[in-house]
């Protein structure tokens, strides 16, 4: 199974692709969709990154990760800015009519790291470890290629 996980953001969407063979990873391809521009621009680009690397690659299910607000520092502007690069990156996996799925962050930490509340750097070590990569990937890109085990952990 080749799972696309993505980590949305209106300036750097990240994205990684692997294959899972029962619980044994492998690593595709992981990177980052960097935007500029008004928000309107940024969603297009999005959408478009997205779209490119479905085209590219084939992939039997798209892990998207969802909203979250902290609630001691709730940004409503971000949550709504966030929300549009997820509707692009759905929007894009819905065209090509594949399945898509979301966890929350804290869902990926607890299933890639053991802790719920782990620290980019903790996710992107252990994505690391996971995959056998020689160097961690990019901090936006780990945290897509966490969403994609942690869904090949629950799919099993």
């Amino acid at each position: 199974m080749n799972i696309l996980g993505i980590d949305p953001g209106s300036r750097i969407t990240g994205f990684g692709l692997i294959t899972v063979n029962k619980l044994k990873f492998t690593y595709v391809s992981s990177g980052c969709i960097r935007t500029q521009g008004n928000l309107n621009d940024r969603v297009v680009t999005i959408y478009s990154g997205i779209k490119e690397i479905l085209e590219k690659h084939k992939v039997d299910v798209v892990v998207i990760e969802r909203v979250f607000m902290r609630p001691d520092r709730p940004n409503p502007d971000a949550a709504i800015k966030l929300g549009h690069a997820r509707g692009a990156a759905i929007s894009a996996a819905g065209e090509q009519n594949l399945p898509i799925v979301d966890y929350s962050p804290n869902q990926i930490k607890k299933t890639v790291v053991g802790k719920g509340h782990a620290s980019k750097e903790q996710v992107s070590f252990m994505v690391q470890q996971l995959l056998k990569l020689n160097k961690a990937p990019q901090a936006d890109a780990a945290d897509a290629l966490a969403g994609a085990i942690c869904h090949a952990y629950h799919s099993l």
